[in-house]
């Protein structure tokens, strides 16, 4: 019976949660995720970069901040990495396959930065990355999860998390690009 319960609390609890209590500790470059076109993606090419974290969607308020990233991206790409999570957590506002998803960011905003497969961003169903974001035990100091679509996550180069901005702070916005330079 013991060993049926260990079982079951392995199987529901997410990986990055595991990581934590054998190492005290999760890094972002642990962490590996398909992109929209379904390869493998290692956090781990990313050492010694910026990266910014956003939950994206297509049909938001929000969503002409692609046009802003892909600047961001643009001008900064030497030393950022944006990389992008479709989810549809907010108002059903990315309902979109993959294939559309990708189509969308292509042909509306010219989107080179990574894509990545939706993914749930919040709730139970939650990613192991955005509960890695969003739980201070895994993080080491933030416990903010998106509010709504285009919250930002900053990752240092070194993988530590720095900062959190909600969705209104523009990707260009000053006090964004204070913590890029």
């Amino acid at each position: 019976m013991k060993l049926l319960v260990v079982l079951m609390v392995l199987a529901f609890t997410p990986l990055a949660h595991r990581m934590t209590e054998k190492n005290n500790t999760a890094s972002f470059y642990d962490f590996t995720l398909k992109n929209i076109k379904g390869e493998v993606i290692h956090f781990s090419q990313f050492k010694g970069k910026k990266v910014l974290l956003v939950n994206v969607a297509s049909q938001c308020g929000y969503t002409p901040q692609y046009a802003d990233l892909q600047k961001l991206y643009e001008t900064h790409q030497e030393r950022l990495v944006i990389l992008g999570f479709p989810a549809n957590n907010f108002g059903g506002q990315e309902p979109g396959s993959h294939e559309e998803i990708a189509s969308f960011c292509e042909t509306q905003y010219g989107i080179t930065f990574p894509i990545f497969e939706k993914i749930s961003v919040r709730g139970v169903d939650k990613h192991p990355l955005y509960r890695w974001l969003s739980d201070t035990h895994l993080n080491g100091w933030n416990d903010q999860e998106p509010t709504w679509n285009f919250c930002k996550y900053l990752v240092d180069e070194k993988g530590k998390l720095v900062q959190f901005f909600p969705s209104q702070v523009s990707p260009t916005s000053e006090t964004l690009l204070s913590y890029i330079r």
